[in-house]
């Protein structure tokens, strides 16, 4: 093995990414505007939720009850009659559609229990599982107020002090933001070797290499190390210059300790690449293969959901995954400022599972080339 030749294959390799327009593309897109999307649209945000109001009753509480809707988690509500409601649910242009039946002040003021009816757009999933709650305790405060004539919130036996560590705000573009450029790392560096070492078999000049003096070693390291520093520059700067400069989300922990994790992750996942594009014959190939291991990589390794709300036979599985350990040092470096001393386990079972996964792609790779 010969350092020198492993630098000038990897060269040879990034020049041949800058005369590709489309991955260019890619790696801007995946770790700017896709960063930036992830962080301001969070689809399990309520926002601007469209509601309409069915008043039958037309009394005091019936207004005040229409007045408590609005901006930024609904939208200005739409006062409509009763032949309309079914109507606009079924062109889908209200999530939200409140019926308040006749004399529902009345029964309410003698002592009856009026009911009020919700009919909730259960298509649009997200906003209809967090809005309905918002819609019920909306509706149960100004009740609660009118019938007590008084705005004063009913003294509590227990005093409950909530204190959100980490995410005092409980924004969530903090999650989403830190997650993508996690994600972003994982997609890129799989494609981007998977592409360079089906590209060269596709125009021929891997074989051009092997008449030369160079081993399959020295190859597959080459694309490893050229691709994999594109994607931790990317990475670096997405998170210096989208997260922290233009979405201002606070990192707690050392950007450099990241970045450190980030190569070992780089070392396991673009070993990988190897391995799925030895296995396909062509680049749609490549894509279906890349499909079938890139999803479970991202939503079972505890970026999207916790791991904890898994089974516990799909969290030990997912312990082979270099995905579960990355995504546990980020979010512990990034979000709670973990040093060296609290995430070495993640880095040592990285480290492992890259060495593991670089010897078998080793051995794909030759095999392939025999």
């Amino acid at each position: 093995m010969r350092l020198s030749t492993i630098r000038q294959l990897g060269v040879k390799e990034l020049r041949g990414l800058m005369r590709d327009p489309m991955l260019l593309l890619l790696i801007v897109y995946a770790f700017t505007l896709s960063i930036y999307t992830a962080a301001t649209a969070m689809p399990e945000a309520l926002n601007n939720a469209p509601i309409a109001i069915v008043d039958e009753d037309h009394s005091p509480l019936s207004t005040r009850i229409s007045s408590a809707f609005y901006p930024p988690y609904f939208g200005r509500p739409q006062l409509i009659s009763l032949s309309q409601m079914d109507q606009r649910m079924d062109a889908g242009l209200d999530t939200f559609a409140l019926d308040i039946p006749p004399d529902f002040q009345q029964n309410l003021l003698a002592g009856r229990s009026p009911t009020l009816q919700l009919n909730v757009d259960a298509t649009r999933m997200t906003q209809a599982f967090s809005g309905s709650g918002y819609v019920q305790s909306i509706i149960s405060s100004e009740i609660s107020e009118f019938a007590n004539h008084n705005r004063t919130p009913v003294a509590q036996p227990v005093d409950l002090v909530l204190r959100a560590r980490f995410n005092p705000q409980l924004d969530k573009g903090w999650f989403g933001s830190v997650m993508n450029v996690i994600n972003s790392i994982t997609m890129l560096s799989i494609v981007l070797t998977g592409t360079a070492l089906i590209r060269e078999r596709e125009h021929g000049t891997i074989e051009h290499l092997l008449v030369m003096p160079v081993t399959p070693f020295e190859i597959m390291a080459s694309k490893i190390w050229s691709m994999g520093l594109v994607v931790l520059v990317a990475s670096a700067f997405s998170i210096t210059v989208v997260v922290q400069g233009l979405l201002s989300v606070p990192i707690e922990g050392s950007i450099l300790l990241f970045l450190f994790g980030a190569s070992l992750q780089l070392f396991a996942t673009t070993s990988l690449g190897i391995f799925l594009a030895t296995m396909a014959g062509s680049m749609p190939q490549f894509g279906l293969l890349l499909m079938l291991v890139l999803l479970p990589l991202q939503i079972l390794s505890g970026s999207m959901t916790p791991r904890e709300s898994m089974p516990a036979l799909l969290q030990n599985i997912m312990l082979a995954a270099p995905n579960t350990h990355f995504v546990s040092l980020a979010q512990a470096i990034l979000y709670r400022g973990a040093g060296l001393a609290s995430v070495w386990p993640q880095f040592l079972a990285l480290g492992a599972i890259g060495a593991v996964l670089f010897l078998f792609s080793l051995g794909r790779f030759r095999q392939s080339l025999k």
